[in-house]
Order: structure tokens, then C-alpha cells, then sequence
């Protein structure tokens, strides 16, 4: 019997990242609403989302945001990519995107950008902040990729380094979008949203069982996780296509 994974095996040790070379590199994918398509229905959605939750935090204070779904295919890294672009065309908002992915991250594809060191590296103390961190193309969004594959995700996510890693970056950034792995198979996103200040969940119309969701929105609340609400994902057709509600 053969078990089969999708996901393409990492050749080699990953490298350094060069400082420069993420700003050079546009953003191509366009699924990115925010990025190619911004006077979009799609785009206003997605502002949308971002006022609701600015509504939410009067004060203006820093927030780590958990984009966690309960199920792959949900388009929760879209999602993520898309909603801190839209952050970040706030006058004086600086985001942060973290692939907490540690399983099948995403996130540098969708960015056009190579793999390179990131989370695992910098929680293992192999790397600093400014090593780890990228620049991207547009000034207001930066990235922390998640690096190598480690062999207990869970393990770093869940550390104390983690957490003091989370309370640096919010000195440093307006808003930190923190992409994870689905929720029922998965326990980093419940994990890591017991230490951020809210969590979304990511539902994909149509498609997604409501029990499914459900669970899933107990399993974060039960964690310690604070529900802000839900992102409704194709509404019309493909993973751009959304609709975004909040509670």
C-alpha cells in the first residue's frame, strides 16, 4: 500500500534571505484582489472586513490576528494575504504576515517569492528577527515565512519564545496576520489562537459542513481563542470571490 502527499518534498537545507530580493519580486497572483484587482468588488469586501475589525479595536492598539479555518481549501492563506493588504492601505499601518504553516505553508507561493529561512529558524534561535523578516513589494506588508519543516510543529508554536515573539512583533506592526494549518486535524491554529487577540475563521460557502464549522468554532473558543467572526470565502465562484462577515 502507497500513501501519496501532494505537498513537493523540500530540496535542501533552506538559505538566508536576502534583504532586497522579496521587494523586487511583484505580486502576480490573482487570486491577490488587493494587489490586481483593487477597485474589485472582491477588494471592497475585503475592506470591508478590515473597518469591521478596526471597529472593533476603538483604541487603534497593535492586534495578532489568527486566520484559522477547520478544514484545507477553505482559501484562509488568500484570505490572509488579501485582508493585510487591505490593512495596510491605512495611512501609518505597518502588517506583518506569519506562514504558521509548519505543515504546507503557502504563503511564498502565492507571493511569487523562493522559499527561504523563517518561524522554525528564528524559534530555534538559528536566526534573528531582522534575518527572518522580509520586506515585501508593497512598503506597507512584511513577511515571516515559515521556514524548514520541523518535526514537532507544535512543539515551537506553543513555546514561551513564541509568545514573546508575538508581543516584539507588536511593537513593531499596526496589525500581525498569523496563517495556520486547518483546525480539526491539525491543533496549531487553536494552539497559537489562545495567544493572539482575536481569531477568524475562514468558511468557504457552499462547501464547508456547518457541523464542521461549528466544531471547529468551539474548539478555538474552548483553546482560549477570542472568535472576532467569520470570512465567508467563494461565494460566486473561485477562492477570490468572497463574501466577509463579523460577529
Amino acid at each position: 500500500m502507497s500513501i501519496f502527499s501532494s505537498k513537493k518534498p523540500q530540496a535542501g537545507p533552506l538559505q538566508p534571505a536576502d534583504p532586497e530580493e522579496a521587494r523586487r519580486i511583484p505580486i502576480r497572483r490573482e487570486e491577490i484582489a488587493l494587489a490586481l484587482a483593487p477597485r474589485s468588488p472582491i477588494a471592497e469586501q475585503f475592506r470591508s472586513l478590515r473597518n469591521s475589525i478596526a471597529a472593533l479595536n476603538p483604541e487603534g492598539a497593535p492586534r495578532s490576528i489568527v486566520m484559522a479555518s477547520a478544514v484545507r481549501g477553505e482559501g484562509k492563506s488568500v484570505a490572509t494575504l488579501n485582508l493585510a493588504l487591505a490593512m495596510g492601505e491605512v495611512p501609518g499601518n505597518r502588517v506583518l504576515v506569519i506562514d504558521a504553516d509548519l505543515h504546507a505553508p503557502s504563503i511564498e507561493e502565492y507571493l511569487g517569492l523562493p522559499r527561504r529561512q523563517g518561524l522554525t529558524e528564528l524559534l530555534q534561535g538559528r536566526i534573528g528577527i531582522d534575518r527572518a523578516v522580509r520586506q515585501t513589494s508593497v512598503p506597507s506588508l512584511s513577511l515571516l515565512s515559515a521556514g524548514e519543516l520541523p518535526a514537532n510543529p507544535s512543539e515551537l508554536l506553543g513555546s514561551e519564545r513564541m509568545k514573546t515573539l508575538l508581543s516584539t512583533f507588536k511593537q513593531r506592526y499596526s496589525y500581525i496576520l498569523i496563517d495556520t494549518p486547518e483546525a480539526l486535524s491539525i491543533s496549531d491554529g487553536p494552539l497559537l489562537g489562545a495567544m493572539a487577540d482575536g481569531v477568524i475563521l475562514v468558511v468557504r460557502l457552499g462547501s464547508t459542513p456547518r457541523h464542521f464549522v461549528e466544531q471547529t468554532y468551539h474548539m478555538l473558543e474552548t483553546m482560549g481563542g477570542n472568535v472576532l467572526g467569520t470570512c465567508l470565502t467563494g461565494a460566486v465562484s473561485g477562492v477570490a470571490s468572497s463574501d466577509y462577515a463579523t460577529r
